[in-house]
């Protein structure tokens, strides 16, 4: 997820654009998040660090404010007005529930876990078909990535 700057500034980049020439635009690219530590310094940081969090493919840690720390899938977060009514959810590893945890409570974040969309666009699929293809191969099926 972009940040407002980033947003402002692809805003301005295509405001010059038809739409029709819009609609053929590049798509966003994917920041590379995995081992990234950010730093949570104000209310906007912790904001924008579980945005991103939210999107990533992968597990996450995080450390909370009594010490405790919770490594997961950060599946769902809402966002209330304050960081106090405002709260993630998470999958921890190796357990069966989930749990709530308020913004307020996060002094800490890192995207800890491999990132299992990464190197999965549809480019990627395309190329490793042609090369197969190159190779002679019949029957060409690409297998999904198989999960840890």
């Amino acid at each position: 997820m972009a940040t407002d700057l980033q947003e402002s500034a692809k805003l301005e980049q295509l405001s010059h654009l038809t739409p029709d020439e819009i609609e053929v635009a590049a798509g966003r690219d994917r920041e590379q998040l995995e081992g990234w530590v950010p730093e949570l310094a104000t209310e906007a940081e912790v904001r924008e660090a579980l945005e991103k969090a939210f999107d990533y493919r992968g597990d996450i840690t995080i450390t909370c404010k009594d010490g405790s720390k919770v490594e997961g899938y950060l599946f769902d977060r809402r966002t209330g007005h304050t960081l106090l009514d405002s709260f993630i959810r998470i999958i921890p590893i190796n357990e069966k529930t989930k749990r709530n945890i308020s913004y307020a409570d996060i002094a800490g974040l890192a995207f800890s876990g491999r990132d299992t969309a990464a190197g999965k666009t549809f480019e990627a699929w395309v190329a490793k078909y042609w090369a197969k293809k190159a190779a002679g191969e019949q029957n060409i099926q690409i297998e999904p990535e198989k999960l840890d």
